[in-house]
């Protein structure tokens, strides 16, 4: 499954970039990341976190953990995290890239693309789900960057 998701926003890259590229920041702005710790992951080099997914379907809640590093990191243009668990089990991968492409208005386009590949959050009502986490998200970005505090 891929979603991908593409907003202008009236900010700097910088301020953009800040917000997407370090996954504890994430709660602010995506409903979706309920929970986020910055951990030592499996590599020294790469910065890692563990991440708590959670969707409501209806009176039922989707949770799940797992440990994203980045690996993908280009300032105020692009970064990439990676699913990279080190318990030794095979998993469903999850990749998401915000790549930042400043436009000659001024403005910068954000292209956030969310790939999974397992299928305890496939089936149609579920991607729906997460769809619409991803949408709200997008628009929280918008309501963040936008606000006095943050300019």
């Amino acid at each position: 499954m891929k979603i991908e998701r593409k907003v202008v926003l009236r900010a700097a890259p910088g301020a953009v970039f800040e917000l997407v590229d370090d996954l504890g920041q994430y709660p602010q702005w995506m409903d979706l990341v309920h929970d986020v710790r910055e951990v030592d992951g499996p590599d020294g080099n790469l910065r890692s976190w563990d991440v708590e997914l959670r969707a409501q379907v209806g009176p039922l809640a989707r949770s799940k953990r797992l440990t994203m590093v980045r690996t993908i990191h280009e300032p105020t243009e692009r970064v990439v995290f990676e699913r990279s668990e080190v318990d030794g089990r095979r998993h469903s991968s999850w990749v998401l890239e915000s790549a930042l492409v400043q436009q000659a208005s001024g403005e910068v386009e954000l292209t956030m693309t969310l790939t999974y590949g397992g299928n305890l959050w496939t089936g149609a009502v579920l991607e729906r789900v997460l769809d619409d986490h991803v949408e709200r998200g997008a628009r929280s970005l918008t309501e963040l960057l936008e606000s006095p505090e943050h300019e």
